[in-house]
């Protein structure tokens, strides 16, 4: 299942209205490689709402006065931040699930231990 904000919505001409743009900027952006909007079977570009988001991006760098090649470098970054954002989540649930398996296998040694001593009780008592 494709994820909604990845799900194509939008021709050029709502994109480039919802981006603050000219359709033929969101052209220039796709040769350059900064947005990739999927494409219908007659070749129409759709653009997701994720590509609205990284067109308004953009859009908010280049009136800042960054040029093209800045909002790459900027994009190519922002991208492996997120990765590793991602990872460092992986990384947190795999802790908590550790944590968690440390925490059960804790209560079955003391447990354990309680049954031992029970049973070592009721022997002595028996002998």
């Amino acid at each position: 299942m494709v994820n909604d904000r990845n799900r194509p919505l939008y021709m050029i001409s709502v994109a480039a209205e919802l981006a603050g743009v000219h359709p033929q900027t969101l052209r220039i952006y796709e040769q350059k490689g900064l947005v990739s909007p999927q494409r219908t079977s007659g070749n129409t570009r759709m653009y997701s709402q994720a590509d609205i988001d990284r067109l308004q991006l953009i859009n908010e760098l280049t009136s800042e006065g960054i040029n093209l090649a800045g909002v790459i470098r900027i994009l190519d970054l922002k991208g492996r931040l997120d990765e590793r954002d991602d990872e460092i989540d992986s990384l947190h649930k795999r802790v908590r699930r550790l944590a968690d398996r440390v925490h059960e296998l804790e209560t079955r040694e003391s447990v354990n231990s309680l049954v031992n001593e029970t049973n070592s009780i009721v022997l002595r008592r028996f002998t």
